[in-house]
């Protein structure tokens, strides 16, 4: 069995650092010494919207099983009922891809202290601790249960770094300050213990997702103050959200019947809020709004938002003759008018990429701003 994954785990850092992803012979190795196989001994793979249990329960099974977890791939580890009694994904091991180029963005050097924000199985931490030494290493999650598991097994593999099952947003007080922080999940807003908790010149990594499910990566540098300032990074990364109650896992949003309604056209393709201009359309979208995706046969076909006060609308996909597309919306308020307004302050600023956005977080405020904190362009986040 050993020689099975090691062979693996060689092969995920050969591909890794080929594809551009990993550059570190630090993190080479650890990504060639831990065995993640250990770490996720199952897990859950979609069909259509429910999960099916995969386990290894043959010779067949379990080189398939070995191959997967040993791929560029998400794998999702655990599963619970919303209060609809849809199955939602609540953990899962961050594709590697992903998970290496955070932590090399994070910087870490020999004898840094660092704070993990979603212990999930405890992969990353296992990397961490073969980076680090397990004895600098400290990882937090929602679930006991969860952390539980990922502390035993760290134990089996040779890793004991500091695990507790916490409320993720307060941090954990009693072992900061840390150098670095790294959070895999995401927030709406940077937590103050995180700030407090990072000491003066340290890094914090996150995932900041508004109300659209719409963010990016920020890589932040606090400073001598409580006062945090980075830039998000040029590449894509986004992660399930930081959650304060481990039995709440959201609820069902109201169904409204969305043919009925008024209609017009629009000039502004749907396909666009699939991106970055999604970031800044929440900006000028009223609270409690939700995006989904009316799908037929695996094509999306419309763009739809719901609002918590009784609006919606929904955009066809597919342009008309003229290239306008078909809007139909009902309620208090136009929701598509707010994307359009939106599209029009983007097109303005030239369609900008993430790593023109920045963030900096003070006491009393979050501010995202394009190319300079004292730019004209700013936009406060909801803490």
């Amino acid at each position: 069995m050993t020689d099975e994954w090691q062979a693996r785990a060689e092969a995920l850092a050969d591909k890794l650092t080929a594809d551009g992803d990993l550059h570190t012979a630090e993190w080479r190795a650890a990504v060639r010494g831990v065995p993640r196989h250990e770490l996720v001994p199952r897990y859950y793979e979609q069909e259509g919207t429910s999960y099916r249990l995969i386990t290894p329960d043959d010779d067949a099974s379990r080189q398939a099983w070995l191959d997967l977890v040993y791929s560029d791939t998400t794998l999702i580890t655990a599963v619970v009922a919303d209060s609809s009694g849809r199955q939602v994904p609540v953990s899962s091991s961050t594709k590697p891809d992903l998970m290496v180029r955070m932590l090399e963005a994070l910087d870490v050097h020999d004898g840094h202290r660092v704070l993990e924000v979603g212990t999930g199985t405890g992969y990353n931490a296992a990397l961490l601790s073969h980076r680090l030494g397990a004895d600098r290493v400290f990882s937090i999650d929602l679930r006991p249960e969860l952390v539980d598991t990922a502390a035993d097994r760290l134990a089996a593999i040779g890793y004991r770094p500091v695990l507790r099952a916490v409320d993720g947003s307060g941090g954990l007080p009693e072992h900061a300050p840390y150098d670095r922080i790294i959070a895999t999940c995401s927030v709406a807003a940077i937590p103050g213990a995180w700030i407090e908790q990072t000491a003066p010149g340290g890094l914090i990594l996150v995932d900041v997702e508004g109300q659209l499910s719409a963010g990016n990566l920020v890589l932040l540098r606090r400073g001598e103050d409580p006062v945090a300032e980075g830039k998000f990074l040029d590449w894509y990364g986004r992660f399930m959200a930081l959650r304060h109650d481990a039995a709440n896992v959201g609820n069902a949003w109201p169904a409204v019947d969305r043919s009925q309604g008024e209609e017009r056209t629009t000039a502004v393709d749907p396909v666009e809020l699939d991106g970055g201009f999604r970031f800044l359309a929440q900006f000028r979208l009223p609270p409690g709004t939700q995006h989904t995706l009316t799908v037929d046969d695996g094509t999306p076909t419309a763009t739809c938002l719901t609002n918590r006060d009784g609006s919606w609308c929904s955009v066809d996909r597919t342009a008309d003759e003229s290239g306008r597309y078909l809007v139909r919306h009902a309620g208090p308020r136009d929701l598509w008018a707010d994307v359009e307004h939106a599209h029009d302050e983007w097109a303005t600023m030239g369609a900008p990429a993430w790593h023109r956005f920045g963030l900096t977080v003070t006491p009393t405020a979050q501010r995202v701003w394009l190319d300079s904190p004292d730019g004209e362009h700013t936009w406060n986040l909801t803490t």
